[in-house]
């Protein structure tokens, strides 16, 4: 991989990485669901900007009903999910919890294709989910103190779900989005869901009425630099280096996320670098892949198998 590369993934996991704390900043003024469209709002307008000076393409009218279901289950529903958990979940545990993406994934694509994971897969997902509960439980006893436990728990639960709508929504895009231009996708889906966004918001609970500039400038990082930059470095990524390599993100989120949950001064024990530490090696082994043996004739695959 290219040094170009590798620094375009720092910075796309550092990018992404920091949006679990600018959530938490933004909650100080902005109601999760104001957060949520927010972001939305602000990526969408960067991208239709490049996508306007680049002459981009917007995908097909005839699949709006799957952009509308993926715009809400990759962009609506979980950016405010994860802004409401926060209110009582630390942002570096939100990131971690963030990491159960690519199990999910894993765990829903075998039970379509109705085929267990490799032992070293599910060996992955063990630790992985151990890593995460680990970390959890790290922050339960503050709770308790506090007596602050049901929200941890409602908070914890709220990012779970958002989690696993990320990797419906991955599963969904992957088989009835593929070939499509990727910008004009990110755009549409961002487009669509601040629209699916607005009028819940609208109804529902608003900002304080004398805005700081921090939660102000937490909602422009969320959406300047969490959606639409990172969106836009994601995909320039994708076509220099493969799919596999670009997993190396997925790594690297809970390590930034726990990195700027310290430098915002939240509480990290031990115990926290332990269960991140255990996540990423469980995230390892959970995308390993064998090389292929020297002098070994290809096999056909079946279309189950691919």
């Amino acid at each position: 991989m290219k040094p170009k590369s590798i620094l375009q993934i720092i910075l796309l996991s550092a990018a992404w990485g920091i949006s679990f704390l600018m959530m938490r900043v933004a909650l100080h003024d902005f109601p999760p669901l104001w957060i949520a469209l927010l972001r939305c709002s602000l990526g969408a307008a960067l991208l239709w900007c490049v996508l306007l000076a680049g002459g981009r393409k917007l995908p097909s009218p005839r699949l709006s009903h799957w952009l509308v279901l993926v715009a809400l289950l990759n962009n609506a529903v979980p950016f405010s999910l994860f802004a409401w958990g926060e209110r009582w979940v630390p942002s570096n545990t939100a990131s971690v919890l963030n990491a159960t993406v690519p199990i999910w994934t894993l765990l829903l694509a075998a039970t379509i294709d109705r085929r267990l994971p490799r032992w070293i897969t599910s060996g992955g997902v063990v630790l992985a989910f151990g890593g995460v509960l680990v970390v959890v439980m790290t922050h339960a006893p503050d709770a308790g103190a506090s007596g602050d436990d049901h929200g941890l728990l409602l908070g914890t639960l709220a990012i779970g779900v958002a989690a696993l709508c990320y990797a419906i929504a991955s599963l969904l895009a992957k088989s009835k989005l593929r070939g499509l231009d990727p910008i004009g996708l990110a755009t549409t889906q961002l487009s669509l869901a601040a629209l699916l966004l607005l009028p819940v918001t609208l109804v529902g609970e608003w900002p304080s009425r004398f805005l700081s500039p921090a939660p102000l400038g937490a909602v422009a990082v969320l959406g300047f630099v969490g959606s639409g930059i990172a969106y836009l470095l994601f995909y320039r990524l994708l076509a220099d280096v493969s799919a596999t390599q670009v997993v190396a993100v997925t790594y690297l989120l809970p390590v930034w996320g726990v990195f700027w949950g310290l430098m915002a001064g939240e509480a990290i024990g031990t115990t926290t670098y332990v269960g991140v530490a255990i996540t990423v090696v469980g995230l390892v082994l959970l995308n390993w892949r064998d090389r292929p043996r020297a002098m070994t004739l290809p096999v056909p695959r079946t279309h189950a198998e691919r």
